[in-house]
């Protein structure tokens, strides 16, 4: 662990684990879990989030339901490498609501983007409207998923 990050030990991360198996868990139940007292287990829940640990609670949807069958990645490569474009890119990628990932990336290509729409027609629009309107945009190269083999997300606790 970085040594800015506070320690946490075997039932921090035993609670943590548990959490992202199931973020609804009562606390109860939890305490149960890891061999502790409620009144524990909720101060050690309030401690993770306040030292970060903890960044939120969400409920995970089926984007099929949803109408969102297509899952794509996209490199960007922008047309200079600067503190300013970046700066731009990064600040107009996060008002894109398409975009469920951006990362910047070290390698041949700037950023990876990782987008949800309905199909190719949506993910067409979605490109020549957003994506290569977005400052600093010189070429694109996309991947359309087949298959999704895993997407869990949960960290190795």
């Amino acid at each position: 662990m970085a040594e800015n990050n506070p320690v946490i030990d075997r039932t921090d991360r035993r609670l943590l684990a548990l959490l992202q198996n199931d973020g609804r868990a009562a606390g109860v139940e939890l305490a149960e879990k890891v061999g502790l007292s409620p009144t524990a287990t909720g101060e050690r829940l309030k401690r993770l989030a306040r030292e970060g640990f903890i960044t939120g609670y969400r409920a995970t949807l089926d984007p099929v339901k949803l109408g969102l069958n297509l899952l794509v990645f996209v490199e960007v490569y922008l047309d200079k490498t600067t503190p300013d474009a970046f700066e731009r890119f990064a600040a107009a990628v996060k008002r894109a609501p398409e975009v469920l990932e951006c990362h910047m990336v070290a390698g041949g290509f700037d950023y990876l983007v990782k987008t949800r729409v309905a199909d190719m027609n949506a993910y067409r629009r979605f490109l020549g409207d957003v994506l290569l309107a977005l400052p600093a945009v010189r070429e694109t190269r996309t991947y359309a998923v087949m298959e999704e083999v895993k997407t869990d997300g949960a960290l190795p606790l």
